[in-house]
């Protein structure tokens, strides 16, 4: 039995002549197994510790000499076994909490000596080099040649970059390495991506520039990614466009869009809070989702896009009068607050309700409402903006939605006065 973590052999007598310990820990393989005493030519049970120094080990006799288990931050990967000769104490650190758990059962049981025939015990041998190496946090990955057909990624993984290897998937060996910080599949050739990786729920960073997506899963924003996920690369894919759900990723803080096939952006944008850099240069979008006005970014690139000339008097008019009893009572209960959830109304009014519209008076509209363009300085939504067109011009068409005919006839009486 074996267990891979960071060990400090502390000597409890070192105090009474005046010396301390040094109160470093080193990476080790601890192994219980059984071990032939050269005096008493009798097979015992003993714990062997294995570093990088020592990879021959050093050897503790377990058999009625453990004085006490300190086990109270167990489930932090920690741990203490007190020994009664030597007088040392094996703290342990860093360890996968289920395999100490089991690690310090087998340690319990060879100290009372019963039931040790029951322990899968081999006989004790130095450990190799890989074992007891740091753990490895970095891989990169940039020829198809370097790539690993028959081994595993190491599972101490927290930044991985996989480019250039010409990948049409996801290795599914990677979704497995759950500690994983960042991710880089950047350059290959990855089509779809698996609902798996949303299960990486410590991924801050995820890269797919230069990749042949063309749809991002509605899973993906449903995950645990809602709460981890911070930097997001779709550069150089074939989106034309994201899912509502996609503004549940509400931890994004940089988001990168350039270079795909875009025709619009997030109804619900203003909902990334967090959202402080945003690209989408060089797409297909003739104007911007109303909700854009309430993003605050710090630098913003929208160069490249076939921007529609703003004009007021050029709207769509999806009204009906009067109102359907279904958009009075949808409006009611967005104006009023009404919690609502598939518990109590059918699904598809939940969605419908999800993306309504906001009028310039401040009402909600859902399926009935007028719809034009007006003309935003992008300064008002961030502080840095790359120039729209080679003509230097930093305002864009935005989306407006009116509730009424009143409300579009005071929004346009407006205009005119501006006008003049």
């Amino acid at each position: 039995m074996k267990l891979q973590c960071e060990v400090e052999v502390i000597n409890r007598m070192l105090p009474t002549f005046g010396m301390r310990n040094r109160g470093k820990a080193a990476r080790a393989v601890l192994s219980i197994g059984r071990h032939l005493d050269k005096t008493s030519k009798i097979q015992n049970i003993y714990l062997m510790i294995c570093t990088l120094k020592d990879k021959a080990g050093c050897k503790y006799k377990l058999k009625e000499n453990i004085e006490q288990f300190f086990t109270r931050f167990v489930e932090e990967g920690k741990a203490t076994v007190r020994l009664k000769e030597p007088a040392v104490d094996v703290c342990l650190s860093k360890a996968d909490a289920n395999n100490l758990k089991n690690f310090l059962s087998a340690a319990r049981l060879a100290h009372r000596g019963s039931e040790v025939d029951a322990l899968p015990l081999t006989a004790l041998a130095p450990a190799r080099t890989r074992d007891v190496e740091k753990p490895k946090s970095k891989m990169s990955i940039t020829s198809k040649k370097d790539y690993p057909l028959t081994s595993c990624f190491p599972y101490s993984l927290e930044q991985l970059q996989v480019s250039y290897c010409r990948l049409s998937r996801v290795d599914m060996r990677m979704l497995t390495l759950k500690k994983l910080r960042k991710l880089d599949l950047s350059n290959n050739h990855i089509k779809k991506l698996p609902a798996t990786i949303g299960d990486l729920c410590c991924l801050a960073e995820l890269v797919l520039h230069n990749n042949h997506l063309e749809a991002f899963s509605t899973a993906l924003c449903q995950s645990t990614l809602q709460h981890s996920l911070q930097y997001l690369d779709l550069g150089q894919n074939k989106l034309r466009a994201l899912p509502i759900q996609f503004c549940q990723l509400r931890e994004l803080v940089h988001l990168k869009l350039d270079d795909n096939e875009m025709l619009c952006l997030p109804f619900k944008i203003g909902q990334l809070s967090k959202l402080r850099f945003l690209s989408a240069a060089r797409n297909q979008l003739p104007y911007l989702p109303a909700d854009f006005r309430r993003l605050s970014l710090e630098n913003l690139d929208l160069f490249g896009n076939p921007f529609k000339h703003p004009n007021p008097l050029d709207h769509t008019i999806q009204l009906k009068f009067p109102l359907t009893l279904l958009e009075m009572a949808s409006r009611a209960a967005v104006n009023y607050r009404i919690p609502y959830g598939p518990q109590l109304i059918p699904a598809h009014l939940c969605q419908d309700l999800e993306v309504s519209k906001t009028c310039s008076c401040g009402k909600a509209c859902l399926n009935f409402y007028i719809q034009t363009t007006v003309s935003m300085n992008l300064h008002h939504v961030s502080h840095t903006v790359v120039l729209v067109d080679n003509m230097g011009g930093t305002e864009a068409p935005v989306l407006c939605y009116f509730c009424s005919l009143t409300c579009y006839s005071e929004f346009l009486d407006k205009c005119l006065q501006r006008g003049r």
